[in-house]
């Protein structure tokens, strides 16, 4: 079984990758610093703990599991945080990816698979976000991400270093089985934030701005199942091991829903109201993000089958009310 490398395969997206690596013949390695991740997490294959800036740690865990592949997760992902403290986001996910590459090159690892952002494209309404859109970041973590992809490719043409780039948009759900699940201390994503005030674990959940030049005046994005998603790692990683050559997919559904699009049917899954207040907009925050690419589905062959709301809020409440980690 070949091992492949799973950086933050202890948080919401990495774990389920885990388990859809495991499903696919792999033995995931998951390696953590435990800063957003969860331990209890790591179930489906070998965990070690540490830093990615640390280059003796990882230089001793390529030389003991030898994998064909990595799978960077790893990233501070806070919109706002990196808005207020952008430093800690080029520190984080820059200089440790940087060390994370410079590693697997030096280990002669040929494969890397890596978790961007439709966060890279900024502000660009009214347009079709395909891969070939220019990238205009707004706030520091879509700009770590960005600088992230071009390192990628330096190396690849340096040393041919073979990578599949997802840019992402917004990611929902969890595990239908509930192994694991979505989550996180403090939290910060809207369905579990919904979840939590449907549930009476905070008070109300905050609209973060009702002045968009939207139908509603809420923020617009498009949401994809996790499981959907990791569906297309193991994908992006066969194309890989192919040798089909470096590549840049969008990971969408090409549909997008307001914030109180959102709230609305999270109220028909659960049957109960959504206490929520209006507040102002957050800095770094975009009105509209929706894919409009089908790269993905022609050329990986990726055909996401829970990326509905119903499905992704139903898969998220029931991790919600029965699924948990402790330190």
């Amino acid at each position: 079984m070949a091992n492949v490398l799973v950086t933050g395969g202890a948080g919401y997206i990495g774990s389920h990758a885990c388990k859809a690596l495991k499903a696919a013949g792999y033995n995931p390695v998951t390696f953590d610093n435990l800063c957003t991740g969860w331990e209890d997490a790591v179930k489906f294959g070998p965990f070690e703990r540490g830093e990615l800036t640390d280059r003796a740690a990882l230089d001793s865990v390529f030389t003991r599991y030898n994998p064909i592949a990595v799978m960077h997760f790893a990233a501070l992902s806070q919109v706002g945080e990196s808005m207020s403290d952008p430093g800690k986001y080029w520190h984080n996910n820059v200089a440790g990816s940087l060390a994370l590459i410079e590693a697997t090159v030096a280990a002669g690892c040929k494969n890397f698979v890596f978790s961007s952002t439709c966060a890279t494209y900024g502000e660009q309404d009214d347009v079709t976000l395909d891969e070939n859109c220019p990238q205009v970041p707004i706030n520091a973590y879509g700009a770590s991400k960005r600088a992230i992809e071009d390192i990628l490719g330096n190396f690849g043409e340096s040393y041919g270093l073979n990578h599949v780039i997802f840019r992402y948009f917004n990611v929902a759900g969890a595990d239908p089985e509930g192994e694991v699940g979505e989550f996180h201390q403090p939290e910060t994503h809207l369905v579990p934030l919904m979840l939590d005030a449907i549930d009476g674990k905070r008070d109300a959940l905050t609209v973060f701005g009702t002045d968009y030049d939207t139908p509603d005046g809420t923020c617009i994005r498009d949401y994809v199942h996790v499981c959907d998603l990791v569906d297309a790692h193991v994908l992006g990683l066969k194309w890989l091991e192919e040798d089909k050559g470096n590549r840049v997919f969008n990971l969408g559904t090409g549909v997008g829903f307001s914030v109180r699009e959102v709230i609305s049917n999270s109220k028909m899954v659960t049957n109960r109201e959504v206490p929520f207040f209006e507040g102002p907009r957050r800095a770094g925050d975009c009105t509209k993000l929706v894919s409009g690419s089908v790269r993905a589905e022609k050329e990986l062959g990726w055909a996401p089958t829970r990326s509905t709301l119903e499905a992704m809020i139903t898969d998220a409440w029931r991790w919600h009310q029965n699924g948990h980690y402790t330190k």
